[in-house]
């Protein structure tokens, strides 16, 4: 996980949007150009300290 110029946050995990499409909540979806992607817990407990509160 990391911080783009923009302030976005890009990250990188495995692609699983057709294994977990029908998990997603009734008010959830994936767009045409969008994933559902899976992060380890340890990757985003470790860079939580990393990220800005505001």
């Amino acid at each position: 996980m990391f911080e783009l110029s923009t302030g976005d946050f890009a990250v990188i995990g495995e692609a699983m949007t057709d294994q977990l499409r029908h998990l997603l909540p009734d008010d959830a979806g994936v767009g045409p150009d969008e994933r559902v992607v899976v992060i380890p817990r340890d990757v985003l407990v470790r860079a939580r300290r990393d990220i800005p509160e505001e």
